[in-house]
């Protein structure tokens, strides 16, 4: 069931809210992805029936958030099972204590500090103002958004057309972040309160049901659950 083909957007918005986490891409065994449920044909082709175009609006509508924030592969994580997993990934200090500590990096703690300031920039505009403009900073500044999607501390809430563009000239729309918080926040997710422990096995629990036993294993390794 949980393979079964589906094409339109209503019917993607079922199975994750059905089977919780949905990468992009195959990621386990025996699991689903968006490319693999959705017709080949379909994806770029800038209409309703189009994949790509569907990743960000579940973030946009707040059914799933959308982030690299499992094995650092583009994940959707339902509006149900996203707070157990931030409990599980996110630290529960301030990025300053853990950039402090040694633990985010300088890049990571000056994109952080930008997109809460522009919460849902784009990523054209956070490279250039957060100092990362050059061709030779594009590698940092993508190793500083993928630490901090890792961590949950940020998402992909959504795109922005690139704006001042000739007449006739095109370009792929940016991705834009928030912070994880406001994310949250501004689409009445609640935090989970209790400990880890109650996080993980909660969210076993919901898996257990909808995921062959090779997937499951795989996931709880990716999401550090014994």
């Amino acid at each position: 069931m949980i393979n079964d083909p589906i094409t339109t957007y209503e019917e993607a918005v079922q199975r994750i809210q059905t089977i919780g986490i949905l990468p992009l891409a195959p990621l386990f065994p025996e699991y689903p992805s968006l490319s693999s449920l959705t017709p080949q044909e379909n994806w770029h082709k800038d209409n309703a029936l189009d994949p790509w175009l569907w990743r960000t609006r579940f973030a946009e509508e707040g059914i799933a958030a959308y982030g690299k924030c499992i094995k650092k592969k583009a994940v959707l994580i339902s509006r149900d099972y996203f707070p157990l997993i931030h409990r599980l990934l996110a630290d529960q200090t301030s990025i300053q204590e853990q950039y402090d500590a040694g633990l985010r990096s300088r890049e990571a703690l000056k994109l952080y500090e930008r997109i809460s300031e522009q919460e849902g920039i784009d990523g054209r505009t956070l490279r250039a103002q957060a100092g990362f403009a050059a061709k030779e900073h594009k590698k940092p500044f993508d190793q500083g958004l993928l630490e901090l999607q890792s961590k949950t501390m940020i998402v992909i809430s959504g795109t922005k057309e690139k704006e001042g563009l000739e007449e006739g000239k095109v370009a792929w729309n940016s991705s834009a972040y928030e912070t994880t918080g406001h994310w949250m926040n501004s689409h009445g997710v609640q935090p989970f309160g209790g400990s880890i422990a109650e996080a993980q096995a909660l969210l076993v629990s919901k898996l257990e049901p909808y995921t062959p036993p090779i997937a499951l294993s795989k996931i709880k390794k990716a999401l550090g659950i014994q």
